[in-house]
């Protein structure tokens, strides 16, 4: 990797050795340690928001014990594996950035905010949505909207420079070296 690459544009001086000393010393960034406590926070609205739906679907006459299991069945992987991936990329592991990114940034994201886009495109408003809503709809909505706000913040701290410089660090301790060994993984 070129020295221009590793520059930080704010001071000129070289973010990768900076970033070698902190991972070393187990110190992570402020930037990825606060990416990694938004994707917990994320997990745990998204489990509050899965408690919440499950209490409803038992209140209501329409939904069966099989509707729920389905529901429990896709969720808790998701919930685990987006714990799993988020303590790969708090590690330095730049395949879990990526996934983490692309799978729930983005796809998880489009997944959570579509059926409000298409109320609103229905014509309702958010002022009617709020008038209709009784205390859980209220409740849902609060979890959703920490939900998607902790992975859309998530996912632009762990594209900071620090970020950026932590990545390369730990991807760069990871290459063999010149005898051909590998550096340690942790």
């Amino acid at each position: 990797m070129s020295d221009v690459a590793q520059r930080n544009p704010s001071t000129g001086r070289s973010a990768l050795p900076a970033a070698a000393a902190a991972h070393e010393s187990g110190h992570l960034p402020v930037p990825v340690r606060a990416a990694f406590a938004l994707w917990v926070t994320a997990v745990a609205a998204g489990a509050f928001e899965t408690v919440l739906a499950v209490g409803s679907m038992l209140t209501g006459a329409s939904d069966s014990a099989a509707e729920i299991a389905v529901g429990l069945a896709v969720r808790l992987p998701v919930f685990a594996g987006a714990l799993l991936v988020a303590r790969h990329m708090r590690r330095g592991r730049g395949w879990a950035r990526l996934a983490l990114a692309f799978g729930l940034g983005v796809l998880g994201t489009a997944s959570m905010v579509i059926q409000p886009i298409q109320a609103l495109a229905r014509g309702r408003s958010l002022g009617w949505e709020l008038a209709q809503a009784g205390p859980m709809d209220l409740a849902f909505a609060a979890s959703r909207v920490l939900h998607v706000s902790s992975v859309l913040t998530a996912v632009v701290l762990m594209f900071l420079p620090a970020a950026n410089a932590y990545f390369r660090s730990s991807r760069a301790r990871r290459v063999p070296g010149r005898d051909g060994e590998s550096a340690p993984r942790r």
